[in-house]
């Protein structure tokens, strides 16, 4: 990220925020990823030409040699937030690099139009330019929008409205929705959706426009967010946003209208090979647990899933997902294993040891992707817990496998395999309530937060 020394800002520039202000967007307790206070609504209206007022909305346009575009795009820009949008607003010019005379245009307009500034770094990339803003404004909520204006600015009240209101933590515009219009090429399209999708089947993405250069972000949602985002060129939308989704917070969409702007400077094969490698990294990442995510979960605002009410049954549904998922795959683990034993040893044997291997993965499973259990506190117990389950699943299968033995005498394989399988199936039932009451009991969720945080390898029940 480009440093303070190397970032240098033409007339109308408003510096960094104090460290006072910091502190207090770390919610007092001087932990960066600490627990903030609820969502409160921002200032009530006020006038746009209202100069020593702290701009509500930053609206960030990043640029590369884009001598040609940037003058109109400001101007229509800042024409249209003057007639529509209603509170104190900056637009922030960041040039990252260019060579031309983006400079000089973008000084002239920082020098004439009031709200407007320019900001200059040293090194090119949009993400750097992002970074380097948003992390430097003191406005509570954080935009940006490409250069070429493809996207109708009509689109912008509904982007930051929800932020402003504190119901989103992020916004983005979408070419994708259903209600969407948009005109561009085959080419272009195909490669939009064919990137979305592998999003959605890689990183299990829930977004539909990674890629939409029409965003918004609260600012202490980004100052959160910013420093867990390696990416520096195009990959950072995605990455912030996957970071952001992850982390459970709220991001709205808002269906655009796009048109193609036929002379953009995108290198479409290169940007798209950097994609990739860069969902790769951040899909390696989230595998082997290397991204502090927990850092991230629930910091903003009131979450009424962390209310204590009584009388109402907490994240069932939820559970019931995980425990069939974690089911399924543990009766083909399972029965993936008792084939294997089954050509060495008989029925009673292979079944025995083909339970007590998927068992211990089950439970182990189950108590972190069914019931959130975090840490290695209580794990041993938990395990110990989950073989009396398991002993009951054994005395169920071994009661059915011995009942068809009596009465066939010398069973099929797949007689044996649909014996079980409907066996397994009556067990379900019994297991995930014992699971649920017994195992890892409700009460879990209970326990004070402070606790998890105090120290790190306690149980967190979420």
């Amino acid at each position: 990220m480009t440093t303070d020394s190397s970032l240098r800002s033409g007339p109308g520039t408003t510096g960094r925020r104090s460290s006072s202000s910091r502190d207090a967007g770390d919610g007092g307790d001087g932990r960066a990823h600490g627990r903030l206070p609820g969502r409160e609504h921002l200032p009530a209206r006020q006038p746009v030409a209202a100069a020593s007022a702290v701009p509500v909305l930053d609206v960030v346009v990043p640029v590369h040699n884009e001598e040609k575009d940037l003058h109109p795009c400001v101007v229509r820009l800042r024409g249209h937030l003057a007639r529509t949008f209603p509170y104190p607003f900056r637009i922030t010019v960041a040039d990252n690099a260019s060579t031309d005379s983006t400079p000089a245009v973008a000084v002239a307009l920082a020098a004439e139009l009031p709200g407007v500034r320019y900001v200059r770094l040293e090194e090119k990339g949009r993400g750097r330019a992002l970074r380097t803003v948003w992390s430097a404004s003191d406005a509570p909520v954080l935009a940006y929008m490409d250069v070429d204006l493809s996207t109708d600015l009509n689109a912008l009240l509904p982007l930051v409205a929800p932020l402003i209101s504190g119901h989103s933590d992020l916004a983005i515009g979408s070419r994708l929705a259903r209600s969407s219009r948009v005109v561009r090429g085959t080419k272009r399209e195909f490669i939009s959706r064919a990137y979305n999708l592998i999003l959605r089947s890689s990183l299990a993405a829930g977004f539909s426009d990674a890629q939409c250069g029409f965003k918004a972000i609260r600012r202490e949602v980004a100052e959160r967010l910013l420093p867990m985002v390696e990416d520096s060129g195009w990959f950072f939308d995605t990455e912030l946003l996957v970071l952001a989704e992850r982390a459970g917070l709220r991001i709205h969409e808002v269906p655009v209208d796009w048109i193609d702007d036929p002379d953009s400077t995108v290198h479409i094969v290169r940007t798209a090979t950097e994609d990739l490698k860069g969902v790769w990294r951040v899909g390696r990442a989230l595998a082997v647990g290397a991204l502090p995510l927990d850092r991230l979960a629930r910091p903003f605002g009131d979450d009424p899933r962390d209310r204590a009410l009584t009388g109402v049954e907490r994240g069932l549904a939820r559970q019931l997902i995980g425990f069939c998922a974690v089911g399924v795959l543990s009766t083909l683990f399972y029965l993936a294993l008792y084939s294997l034993f089954r050509l060495g040893v008989g029925p009673q044997v292979a079944n025995g040891g083909a339970l007590l291997v998927s068992a211990v993965a089950n439970t182990a499973a189950n108590r972190r992707l069914t019931f959130g259990v975090r840490g290695r506190s209580g794990a041993v117990r938990h395990q110990a817990q989950g073989l009396v389950v398991f002993a009951i699943g054994l005395a169920l299968t071994s009661g059915s496998l011995a009942a068809l033995g009596a009465a066939s005498g010398s069973p099929s394989h797949g007689t044996e395999l649909a014996v079980l399988i409907t066996a397994n199936l009556a067990a379900t039932v019994l297991r995930f309530l014992l699971l649920r009451a017994w195992v890892f009991p409700a009460r879990a969720c209970s326990e004070p937060d402070s606790d998890s945080d105090s120290d790190p390898d306690s149980e967190d029940v979420r």
